[in-house]
């Protein structure tokens, strides 16, 4: 069986290429997904792999579980890097699948790491092969595929998320490391403190590579003493991960803080808001897990009192992929500060969750005849658009007629508040 990775790991690989999982009784995480019984599991010892989808943070083990998949198969295994990759090695792949099917009746894995970085063209040129089954693609991200993923490739693929790796798995893979002699660090002379131990276990947040690359370099750069022990204290823990020992108490901790900051937003402190930032950014917090409720808070608390605040907090987002941490930092403190400092007003989240109310509720009255679709041929016959009024034709744009279904017409959902522009909005609303 062709080895995909045989180029890669070698005693001169970095550490977590080094102990990449064999089998998947060597595999550490993800027991949800490839723990005893499960789907994805069964699927991989039976050689009965489909097309999949791997999606999660980095480190978390999509390339280590393609590496395992490529172990056990019994089909061609190919391995493309969606960054360096084209629509031409593409091509070249499914050509010679289709070979294979036809002249051995053996399937083709493509593993396309980063499958987020293929534009649609490329994704579209898998879809012939894969619909055909002459092609099981494996497609490893970090970005949501239901945004990056063309919906067709995604509905002919199983989706499996990963999820960062828990404290016990992730001290489970470092102690590994310092003991396997084959493949680790266990022929070195090493003796940890547990709070190093700690801290890169806690700093590299779920992250098992970066946990690794961290380990290795303050094992290989530290010198033995006088006894010929290298002895890896927790300055040597922090100098080696760059991020000094501030991090979260317990696993709630993160969501308290994240909590605090949003809270801190709503009671315009800004002070108190740049600090449970700044404390989430320290404790290795994924900045974009941040913008994203940002993006939230700016609807939910802010609104309409100042629409702007969603505009900000998009462009926050754009500029944290775009230049990413630590200047980033700067657009995420703006961000904070803007939303801390505007006008509040929930009056947003209220009127759609009172709306969604009445919906469950079964208020699913038929849209007025007035306002329904008048433009195909045949509808006027219907009774279509007949009595519509149309408000640009009215003083001011504005025109009162029915637009809620029979029995809601006095319906109210949305109550604007006094605060910035939502007051002024409805000042010109009633004028």
């Amino acid at each position: 069986m062709y080895d995909l990775f045989s180029s890669t790991t070698n005693q001169f690989s970095p550490l977590a290429d080094r102990l990449r999982p064999r089998n998947l009784d060597e595999y550490i995480g993800q027991k949800h997904i490839v723990g005893k019984g499960k789907l994805l599991r069964r699927a991989i010892e039976a050689d009965r792999i489909s097309s999949i989808i791997l999606y999660g943070p980095p480190g978390t083990g999509k390339t280590s579980l393609a590496y395992v998949i490529s172990q056990v198969t019994q089909s061609e295994f190919v391995r493309l890097n969606a960054v360096s990759a084209g629509v031409k090695e593409v091509r070249e792949v499914i050509e010679k699948a289709s070979e294979q099917v036809r002249l051995y009746g053996r399937k083709t894995i493509l593993f396309l790491d980063e499958i987020h970085r293929f534009n649609k063209a490329q994704q579209d040129a898998l879809l012939p092969s894969v619909e055909k089954g002459d092609l099981i693609l494996i497609g490893a991200t970090t970005e949501n595929p239901f945004f990056e993923v063309n919906s067709a490739l995604l509905s002919r693929s199983q989706l499996f998320r990963l999820e960062p790796l828990i404290e016990d798995e992730m001290k489970e893979a470092l102690e590994m490391a310092l003991t396997d002699k084959e493949r680790g660090l266990g022929n070195e002379p090493v003796e940890m403190e547990d709070e190093a131990l700690q801290h890169i276990i806690y700093t590299a947040n779920g992250d098992l590579r970066k946990a690794l690359n961290a380990l290795e370099l303050a094992v290989t750069t530290s010198p033995p003493d006088a006894d010929g022990k290298i002895r890896v204290t927790l300055a040597i823990a922090e100098e080696s991960i760059q991020q000094p020992a501030i991090r979260y108490d317990t696993g709630d901790a993160r969501y308290d803080m994240m909590s605090a900051m949003i809270k801190s937003i709503r009671g315009s402190a800004t002070d108190a808001a740049l600090y449970w930032m700044a404390r989430m950014l320290e404790a290795g917090e994924d900045p974009k897990l941040i913008v994203r409720r940002l993006i939230v808070h700016a609807s939910e608390d802010i609104g309409m009192a100042n629409p702007n605040a969603l505009e900000q907090a998009i462009a926050t987002l754009h500029a944290l992929q775009a230049v990413g941490l630590p200047e980033a930092r700067i657009n995420i403190a703006q961000c904070v500060i803007y939303l801390s400092e505007s006008p509040k007003s929930n009056s947003v989240i209220q009127a759609i969750d009172s709306a969604l109310s009445d919906v469950r509720k079964g208020m699913l009255g038929q849209v007025p005849s007035h306002l329904r679709d008048a433009h195909y041929k045949g509808a006027k016959q219907l009774g279509h658009g007949i009595g519509y009024k149309y408000p640009h034709n009215y003083p001011n744009h504005f025109v009162e007629q029915q637009y809620l279904p029979n029995g809601m017409s006095e319906t109210q959902y949305y109550f604007p508040s006094d605060q910035g522009m939502e007051a002024k909005l409805q000042q010109r609303k009633r004028k």
